[in-house]
């Protein structure tokens, strides 16, 4: 029985390390989120979320505005940033960013994250929608770290 009790313990413990590893990235506040099927593009109404996202150099983990409990993690698989489209001129440009995949339970997700903002693409496995969710960077959530000026880029 103490031999149980140490084990579990142990276990208690060694996640509560782990998570303290995850440091802070930024926050992001969702600012849209719409279905894509086919050809067809449908806004889906939705109340303001507040993201936490932190990381620990190989792994994203996105946090739902307080509740801890809810997070998705996230594999970073390119570090050497993101391209996006400038607004004026319509070229090409990259930043410094991150991209990182989810899969879980058959659902797999595609992050794109950027000190301006966070895409998060879900691509449902037995479906032929596409759901696009689109945050950008928020000063701070209540009860949350301070972000950091830069995002850390693993080398």
């Amino acid at each position: 029985m103490i031999r149980i009790l140490s084990i579990a313990l142990s276990l208690m413990l060694a996640s509560a390390t782990a998570d303290e590893e995850f440091k802070p990235v930024g926050n992001f506040l969702l600012h849209s989120h719409f279905k894509l099927t086919g050809d067809k593009i449908t806004p889906i109404p939705m109340k303001p979320i507040a993201f936490r996202v932190s990381t620990d150099g190989v792994r994203i983990k996105v946090t739902a505005e307080s509740d801890d409990e809810s997070h998705t993690t996230f594999e970073i698989y390119r570090s050497d940033g993101i391209s996006r489209q400038q607004p004026r001129r319509g070229a090409l440009e990259v930043i410094p960013g991150l991209q990182a995949t989810s899969n879980t339970g058959g659902v797999l997700r595609h992050l794109r994250l950027s000190s301006e903002s966070m895409t998060i693409t879900t691509f449902p496995g037995v479906s032929d929608q596409t759901i696009i969710s689109y945050a950008v960077a928020a000063e701070s959530i209540p009860a949350a770290t301070p972000a950091p000026e830069h995002l850390p880029i693993k080398p």
